[in-house]
């Protein structure tokens, strides 16, 4: 008796699920036409959703139901970092992120877990006694939290958050400065972006060989606005040793010494 009870509430619980679809998918629709109008790209309920979430989640998805699903889902995905389970984590993310492709602290957070916590503990794998295995799960994750900002860009492409978190995981994780450069330049395009992010590309560009004249320019145009970073004089003061800037256009001894408002920042 039990049994069909359960039976008939699932039944209804489904319905109920389908019916709301079939009001909202109208609406739902609707909106999607004036996201992809805006630029954004929007959220794919296809067969491969279905088996990541399974028929009740998919129903739900298809209601109008993603944010509340995906912040379950969420919640499922830090268990699972508690844990270690870094497949199982990755898979919950990559649902999450679905779900809620606009949301952009689920990809930031998803890149980091990544690309940092998984990447970290593979190195550390005690299970793992080669090195060289170790080194390349490692870089692997890395990989995948490179891939996760890369998607959320494509679907965010109007915003500087992941940019500047696509540059630190190139500069930090990676160590392609030319890549990180171009991301933290893209950063710096956009209208809200902090100016900390075009400091941070003229870092990474005067670490890429034959794109030192390059850096001084960018160095040199932060240095005459105003700033007086301790990073950025000395990187000036070595770009102007490599590109033998003339004594008389260098930077004065004096104007090197960072003022005190200064003397903390990067």
């Amino acid at each position: 008796m039990t049994g069909r009870i359960s039976l008939v509430r699932s039944l209804v619980a489904t319905l109920l699920l389908a019916l709301a679809g079939a009001v909202l998918l109208p609406w739902q629709i609707e909106l999607q036409y004036r996201g992809k109008a805006a630029g954004f790209r929007s959220i794919s309920l296809n067969l491969g959703l279905r088996e990541q979430i399974g028929q009740s989640g998919f129903l739900a998805a298809l209601s109008g139901f993603r944010s509340p699903l995906a912040a379950i889902l969420w919640i499922e995905a830090h268990t699972a970092w508690e844990k270690t389970e870094w497949g199982r984590m990755a898979s919950l993310f990559d649902t999450v992120t679905t779900l809620q492709p606009h949301n952009l602290l689920y990809w930031d957070i998803a890149s980091w877990h990544m690309a940092w916590n998984a990447s970290a503990a593979a190195l550390q794998d005690t299970k793992q006694s080669s090195l060289a295995l170790r080194e390349r799960a490692a870089r692997q994750y890395i990989a995948l939290g490179r891939d996760i900002l890369e998607r959320g860009i494509r679907n965010n492409p109007s915003d500087y958050l992941l940019y500047e978190r696509l540059g630190i995981l190139l500069r930090d994780k990676q160590q392609d400065h030319s890549a990180a450069a171009d991301a933290f330049a893209k950063a710096a395009s956009m209208s809200s972006s902090p100016a900390y992010i075009k400091r941070f590309a003229a870092y990474e560009v005067s670490k890429v060989p034959g794109r030192e004249k390059e850096a001084y320019d960018r160095l040199r145009s932060l240095y005459e606005g105003g700033e007086r970073f301790p990073t950025l004089l000395s990187r000036l003061e070595e770009l102007e040793g490599k590109l033998s800037i003339p004594k008389e256009q260098r930077i004065s001894t004096a104007a090197k010494s960072p003022s005190t408002s200064h003397r903390t920042s990067k």
